[in-house]
């Protein structure tokens, strides 16, 4: 039995956890404290590994210390290579390096998408799957092409960034990344809230999140309705667009968006069918099933087996 701790550093909040990892994994403690993103990547750097320093001196236990990330990290160094407006500062850190200065300890760094995609295809819904296409749908969109337990991570790390490819819906709309026509400007969470306000006029109410606009869709406004058809649909082409390039034995699913209801199921297997070439059109479209544990096990998994 080996005892890690692991991190989730995400742009809201640093998750942690306590993981026992043998024949199966078990996250035995876990906590949270806020990013704070905004006060700058060092900043964020240096409260993460006092929480790191801390949570290895009271569980004598931990042997290593296992980490998904937001950022492009480059899983050789641990280093964040760049990263967004959402975490200011936090391209450049060489987290992997801070951490093993501060707990004495071997570090292994995973972008927290990659994580969440190897999590759920070695520990959660994938893994009957040698090889897996995982697509987180929250705030934003990303994802990750997992095969024998490795993760596919390009030349440069950023290999399953799903959010950035260019859907006919969305020619005018602009993107987190700052291009325009991207599936993330209108088919994330943040994204679809938007395209509806853009949208709506002086009879439909304003709505301050996914939530919200799921329910006013569920209750009949057609607006917010249509806005989750067309976004689940335009997702489900994309996904099929990359079935028919990387042909995975399965699709997953996870975020905030999937608890959106049968509207947007309905239509995003509408979209899949629409573009799926016949060969891979009963690909299965699964649920993950590990929920927020997915990059805990994921940045494990990787601490492990990389």
């Amino acid at each position: 039995m080996t005892t890690l701790l692991a991190l989730d550093i995400g742009g809201t909040k640093v998750g942690w956890g306590i993981v026992e990892a043998g024949d199966t994994y078990e996250v035995t403690e876990r906590g949270s404290i806020p990013t704070d993103a905004m006060r700058g990547g060092a900043d964020v750097a240096s409260r993460i590994c006092d929480l790191a320093s801390s949570l290895v001196a009271s569980h004598p236990a931990v042997s290593g210390v296992a980490v998904a990330s937001a950022g492009v990290v480059d899983p050789a160094t641990g280093d964040i290579v760049s990263a967004t407006g959402t975490m200011p500062g936090w391209g450049g850190t060489p987290l992997g390096a801070l951490l093993q200065e501060a707990t004495g300890l071997t570090v292994r760094v995973l972008n927290d998408v990659h994580a969440h995609g190897l999590g759920e295809a070695t520990l959660g819904a994938g893994q009957p799957y040698r090889a897996v296409l995982s697509i987180a749908v929250g705030t934003g969109i990303g994802g990750a092409l997992v095969e024998d337990r490795q993760v596919s991570f390009g030349s440069r790390g950023i290999a399953g960034h799903v959010g950035h490819i260019h859907h006919h819906f969305a020619p005018d709309m602009t993107c987190s990344c700052g291009r325009k026509g991207h599936i993330e400007s209108f088919c994330s969470g943040s994204g679809i809230t938007a395209w509806y306000d853009s949208l709506r006029s002086s009879s439909d109410p304003e709505v301050d999140g996914g939530r919200a606009l799921q329910e006013l869709a569920q209750s009949g406004n057609a607006l917010a309705a249509a806005c989750f058809t067309r976004s689940a649909f335009a997702l489900g082409e994309a996904t099929a667009s990359l079935v028919n390039c990387v042909d995975p034995a399965a699709v997953i699913l996870s975020g905030s968006m999937t608890r959106s209801g049968d509207i947007w199921w309905d239509a995003l297997r509408e979209g899949f069918a629409a573009s799926a070439m016949t060969p891979v059109a009963n690909t299965p479209i699964l649920v993950g099933s590990l929920g927020g544990d997915a990059p805990l096990l994921g940045a494990v998994s990787f601490f492990l087996h990389a």
